[in-house]
């Protein structure tokens, strides 16, 4: 009975989330509750939380205050030389052009947040797409591959609900799988060589005059005009739409018909590119080296694992607001700005502990696990971590990351447990899949995306899946080789 009641409580919450009927918080919170008391374990229910919520402390910490650090770096400018020395590297070179989309991506996503990364990395390249005619897809296709491997980071999300569910730290899942992710974004890095290669067999050497000299006309542009989390802005001019990449099953492969062109004939590279607005009140160009300098110390202490992650970040949010924020005003200000990202992502955390405590708790994902053990051949039993890499392909494309983590990896992580699999190998396993999961229509953050490079969904997930899912058994296969999973 607590096989079947385990099944459908999964199963409702998957359904439910998918078809948006709840909140993926309010999901994690009473579908399970209802189950426990159906089991008859109600009065249990708050011992189970409680527990939940005491393991899940530290993960909750560490995403509040990486999203605030990231956050910050971007508000006071940290990135805005690394997007101007991107486009200067580009010119008008295609290949050059989809390569930097690729380490734009790669760089910004460091925030964590995909939504920023998307809008930094269009709000900079698409303009360089448009006025020489570029494929728009390619960009969009680019831009998620890299930041599905990103997403990996552990305040990404992925690795704090791998971590969450499976009560494992942060640190001990992301680290080793350092290697195979590197792989992933040499992987990222070489297909936007071989796409930017296609196009500039088909468009050709061009500069930014030439493409200039064909624009006859404005087109309404998007530009990002803020800065971090919860103060970014999108600024757009009325106008018309703007087309995606047309229809057909060729469609993804051309850019969309562009018969107007980019509003502005500034030839200067560095002033007419910018995605990033250098006039904002929070730069800090002072503070510069200062930031960046704690940014790699942060970074290598974590790799170093020095000291706990949710530590590292807190004390580096601390800092950094400190410094560059010395008033009592400005720092309130910058906190506010990031408050909904953090209370979003922490409240899901702090959510999922009733899902997983009730799981644990009542006894279920044992049963379900002996179930699953029973069911999967002998001889595929040791290898349930490549059986999770492979599963994770699919499934986190097919639905949220929310419900492959809480709701499928624990089953996964019970059943390799009996066949001596050590759960921290499912947990990077479980990472596989999401250079692919970034392009899934469950994804919010995409449809910044395609909505602002003014791309169709649709031709976008033509484009996208093959390559990104490509790059998925790029990075599973690459932690075969190196023993990781």
């Amino acid at each position: 009975m607590l096989t079947i009641l385990g099944f459908a409580m999964i199963a409702t919450f998957l359904v439910l989330i998918m078809l948006k009927k709840m909140s993926p918080i309010a999901a994690l919170v009473l579908i399970p509750a209802l189950f426990c008391v159906a089991v008859g374990q109600g009065a249990k229910l708050g011992d189970y939380v409680i527990d939940g919520v005491g393991n899940l402390a530290p993960t909750a910490a560490m995403l509040m205050f990486a999203i605030v650090y990231f956050g910050v770096m971007i508000d006071v400018g940290l990135f805005d030389p690394i997007v101007r020395g991107i486009l200067r590297f580009c010119k008008a070179d295609p290949m050059r052009i989809v390569v930097g989309t690729a380490v734009l991506a790669a760089i910004v996503s460091l925030d964590g947040d995909g939504s920023t990364t998307f809008m930094i990395t269009v709000s900079a390249m698409y303009p360089l797409y448009k006025r020489l005619k570029m494929s728009l897809v390619v960009m969009t296709g680019v831009a998620a591959t890299a930041n599905g491997v990103m997403n990996t980071l552990p305040w990404g999300g992925p690795t704090a609900r791998a971590a969450t569910a499976l009560k494992l730290d942060a640190g001990d899942i992301f680290v080793p799988m350092i290697p195979a992710l590197g792989v992933g974004l040499v992987a990222v890095l070489l297909l936007a060589v071989v796409l930017g290669r296609r196009e500039r067999k088909r468009l050709g050497m061009l500069t930014l005059d030439e493409a200039l000299a064909t624009d006859t006309a404005a087109e309404p542009e998007t530009v990002l005009v803020g800065a971090g989390g919860g103060s970014d802005r999108i600024r757009k001019n009325s106008g018309g739409s703007g087309t995606g990449t047309g229809a057909g099953g060729d469609a993804a492969e051309h850019p969309a018909t562009d018969k107007g062109a980019d509003k502005g004939t500034d030839t200067d590279e560095d002033e007419g590119f910018k995605g990033l607005d250098p006039n904002r009140a929070t730069l800090r160009p002072k503070l510069y080296w200062f930031n960046a300098g704690l940014t790699i110390a942060l970074l290598t202490a974590m790799i170093m694992e020095l000291m706990p992650i949710p530590v590292l970040f807190l004390l580096g949010a601390a800092l950094a607001l400190t410094v560059n924020f010395p008033h009592m005003p400005d720092q309130r200000a910058r906190i506010a700005a990031h408050a909904d990202n953090v209370l979003n992502v922490s409240g899901m955390v702090f959510a999922a502990a009733v899902f997983t405590g009730v799981l644990s708790g009542t006894g279920m994902v044992q049963h379900m696990a002996d179930w699953l053990v029973g069911a999967i051949p002998d001889g595929m039993g040791p290898h349930m971590a490549i059986v999770t890499g492979i599963l994770s392909i699919p499934l986190t494309y097919f639905m949220s990351n929310d419900g492959f983590y809480f709701g499928v990896v624990p089953v996964l992580a019970e059943a390799g447990a009996a066949h001596g699999v050590s759960p921290l190998e499912i947990a990077r396993a479980s990472l596989v899949g999401q250079p692919l999961h970034m392009s899934s229509p469950l994804v919010p953050a995409v449809y910044v995306l395609v909505g602002m490079a003014k791309v169709e969904f649709g031709d976008h997930t033509r484009f996208t899946v093959k390559w990104a899912a490509l790059t998925s058994l790029v990075v599973l296969c690459a932690g075969l080789l190196f023993g990781i999973i």
